[in-house]
């Protein structure tokens, strides 16, 4: 047996398994709602607010915070922003936050038309222009939504549209909250 396998074995099983394919929890609306193997890394996501001012995930450390990825040209995250505006509305604070993250190149001003064109209230602008959160968590299109812990651990992954203020899926956010209520590092 190599060296390097034999190293990787040595690793705990968390570690070693979190290339794994992660296991499906939910089936909903076509899209895939998965939990992410391993606590790994805090992710070290970067944008810029509404205002160009730097932003990072670690911005928000103490809450759950769903990031969602998307534009303004493409369709399926068009239709379900209106629903992320209203998750953030319900059960935005100081335990959850939605990020909506633009990788329009078009800047704030091209996100701002389209809120108020749908009559988005309760989300704040986010960029990512340069485009470099999609590859940084894999992300193979839009909309993609992760689902960080208080740390800023990725702990679940939804590809595709949702009806983000649905039932099930709002069942499935704040069992998060509640699971990482004071469980700060």
């Amino acid at each position: 047996m190599s060296q390097t396998r034999m190293e990787s074995l040595k690793r705990p099983a968390t570690r070693r398994l979190a290339w794994l394919v992660p296991a499906v929890l939910l089936l909903a609306g076509g899209a895939l709602w998965s939990k992410v193997a391993g606590p790994g890394s805090p992710a070290l996501l970067a944008f810029v607010d509404g205002e160009g001012h730097p932003a990072r995930l670690a911005d928000f450390r103490g809450q759950v915070v769903l990031v969602n990825l998307w534009a303004t040209w493409c369709l399926p995250c068009r239709h379900e922003m209106p629903a992320l505006d209203r998750l953030q509305a319900k059960l935005g604070g100081p335990d959850f936050q939605v990020v909506a993250l633009s990788v329009d190149r078009g800047g704030a001003a091209v996100v701002r038309r389209f809120y108020e064109t749908a009559g988005v209230r309760h989300l704040s602008v986010f960029l990512d222009s340069a485009g470099a959160v999609l590859p940084q968590v894999g992300a193979a299109g839009l909309p993609t939504t992760l689902l960080f812990d208080r740390d800023g651990h990725e702990i679940g992954r939804f590809v595709g549209p949702a009806e983000w203020d649905g039932p099930r899926i709002e069942a499935i956010l704040r069992n998060a909250i509640a699971q990482q209520r004071g469980r700060t590092s």
